[in-house]
């Protein structure tokens, strides 16, 4: 779509990150993807959906102190006035992200929205509806989503244009993800057709164990992208005490530790994820920002 001027209309790519097991990195993932791509010059929204308010914490928040999500989902304010910005000068943001903060309010909203909306209200609409008035704003909005079937999840996935899976070497990794590609399926046949598979990252990885070798080429086999190629993401994400000690500052790794194998990995993942969407989408593909950046994609 092109606006009078000629310049090309600014529409969000919407992006759910999930699994329907916790504690599989699923919240350092979308935080540190939205860091690697707001460093490539890409503007970013996270909204964090997780009552547990990773996310929110993530950049050293205290979600009980402000409005976010619950608020969003409700209709009490809209999107942009919630949105915390770089310009909130208490609080540190990687260059071009923003964040919709949780809090655990967010608990009761499967209780709340029926008076809110009324009983037959959509779980799509309450959050399509506000995201209509800041898709213009964002290149990505990324979904913090939580390990559940709320009310919030559903609407993740009703409304996301992709989903990425994530994923760590532990014994029911499968299952968490088998669940949660049953659940994308589930929103594809229903409310959302548009919904596609971008890929599955797995992180936390230490390559001298069974586990992580396994768990690869079970999403290597397993996982394709609409196009029919792996979903599988060439990049993975090692472990590392670098990622819980910038969590413990309340920043990403690209703050604390930019020089890090772990934040050049993260790039690669940004690049890869920028690359794929556009040869599903059919548009042009990404210069890359960082010419080094293929020497760590170790998948």
């Amino acid at each position: 779509m092109e606006q009078g001027t000629g310049a090309p209309t600014r529409r969000a790519q919407v992006i759910a990150v999930g699994n329907q097991k916790g504690g599989v990195g699923k919240t350092t993932n979308t935080v540190h993807i939205a860091a690697a791509l707001g460093e490539r010059g890409k503007k970013c929204l996270i909204i964090d959906l997780d009552p547990n308010d990773t996310a929110t914490r993530h950049f050293g928040i205290e979600g009980e102190a402000f409005l976010g999500s619950y608020e969003l989902l409700t209709g009490d304010e809209p999107a942009d006035v919630l949105a915390m910005t770089e310009g909130d000068s208490e609080f540190e943001f990687p260059p071009n992200v923003h964040l919709i903060p949780s809090r655990r309010k967010l608990e009761s909203i499967d209780d709340v929205l029926p008076e809110k909306h009324g009983k037959f209200y959509s779980p799509r609409d309450i959050l399509m509806d506000p995201l209509k008035r800041v898709l213009d704003q964002y290149d990505y909005i990324l979904l913090d989503t939580a390990p559940n079937s709320a009310v919030p999840t559903k609407a993740a996935y009703l409304v996301a244009d992709w989903f990425i899976l994530t994923a760590m070497p532990e014994p029911f990794a499968v299952t968490g993800l088998t669940d949660a590609l049953r659940d994308i399926q589930d929103a594809q046949r229903k409310l959302n057709p548009a919904l596609r598979l971008l890929g599955v990252i797995i992180a936390g990885v230490d390559r001298r164990t069974n586990l992580s070798n396994s768990l690869t080429e079970y999403v290597r086999s397993a996982f394709s992208t609409p196009d029919g190629q792996s979903a599988k993401f060439r990049t993975i994400i090692s472990r590392s005490t670098v990622i819980p000690s910038a969590q413990k500052s309340g920043k990403t790794v690209f703050q604390t530790s930019p020089d890090h194998a772990v934040a050049h990995q993260y790039r690669a993942l940004a690049q890869e994820i920028e690359e794929r969407i556009a040869r599903l989408t059919g548009a042009a593909a990404p210069e890359p920002v960082d010419q080094n950046v293929s020497e760590v994609v170790n998948g």
